[in-house]
């Protein structure tokens, strides 16, 4: 079954398959992209690289010419920009893991999408869908609309669907421990990071978050942590652009996403480029995160 056809007539369909023309056309610049720096920096200081900045004008020009579209942000802007008249918006974090593509490891991009005028006040809970692409050996996506999660591969110039109703166990012995360096600081970190070393957990971190998580969602099971420390005590992941999509997207799928404290779809966005904590897989081994980290 192709996404077209999978898709029917659901309301958000224009919207789903606009993104994925969009990833058709990211995924062949991941290919050819220059790998230099492009002597600009994003909106959070990080300095940008060619395709990171490619990958965002491919995603704005989908947004101002899709129909549903009224609304985006991105983590590689400083604001929110109207785009059109439709009632939904748009933010993704257009090329995830970008420090990973000038040695050939897999990158991706986040999409959250909501229905409102702005996303000063939002919650993850709010979104009508979320959006993943992977540029690996093979170009994937998976997304929800709130009805679980499918995935989709790209064959032949049409995503045709590979994995359906995904779903991630209760727990898992595998872990993909971000921040690594919160360890010299954080003892109860530490702690958590040996036990799954002393429990025989599989470690499975690339250093990008789209493909650990894609990781969890296609073998069911696992965990991915990035906790705060020191002078990143939220970390350094964003909230709008990546944990909320990411959240939801594992929710869907049975599993569950907490800042240790707070279930992350339930975090109200203050700021566009806010950054959180964030502990998400399976369930008992999100759990695990937070009682070790308590």
């Amino acid at each position: 079954m192709n996404l077209k056809e999978h898709l029917g007539d659901h309301i958000l369909s224009p919207t789903i398959l606009a993104l994925a023309e969009a990833v058709k056309g990211i995924s062949q610049a991941v290919k050819t992209a220059d790998m230099g720096k492009v002597g600009t920096m994003n909106s959070s200081g990080e300095e940008q690289i060619a395709i990171d900045v490619q990958a965002d004008e491919i995603l704005r020009k989908m947004a101002e010419a899709c129909d549903q579209v009224g609304l985006l942000a991105s983590e590689e802007m400083e604001g929110e920009d109207k785009v059109g008249e439709g009632e939904y918006a748009i933010c993704h974090d257009p090329l995830d893991g970008s420090s990973l593509f000038d040695v050939n490891l897999s990158v991706g991009t986040i999409v959250g999408i909501y229905k409102t005028n702005s996303f000063i006040g939002v919650k993850g809970d709010d979104q009508v869908g979320a959006f993943v692409a992977v540029y690996g050996p093979r170009t994937t996506i998976f997304f929800t609309l709130r009805d679980g999660v499918n995935e989709f591969t790209l064959i032949d110039s049409e995503f045709v669907m590979t994995k359906e109703n995904i779903k991630v166990a209760e727990e898992g012995k595998m872990f993909a421990p971000g921040n690594l360096r919160a360890c010299s600081e954080r003892k109860d970190y530490l702690k958590l990071v040996n036990y799954w070393c002393e429990n025989q957990y599989r470690l499975r971190y690339s250093g990008g978050m789209v493909p650990d998580i894609n990781h969890i969602l296609i073998k069911g099971m696992g965990v991915f942590a990035y906790p705060g420390y020191g002078d990143q005590p939220n970390g350094k992941l964003r909230l709008l652009y990546e944990c909320a999509p990411m959240a939801l997207l594992m929710e869907e799928a049975g599993g569950s996403a907490s800042d240790g404290q707070n279930r992350v779809l339930e975090i109200v966005v203050k700021d566009l480029h806010q950054r959180t904590p964030i502990f998400v897989g399976s369930k008992m081994e999100v759990q695990r995160c937070k009682d070790f980290l308590a």
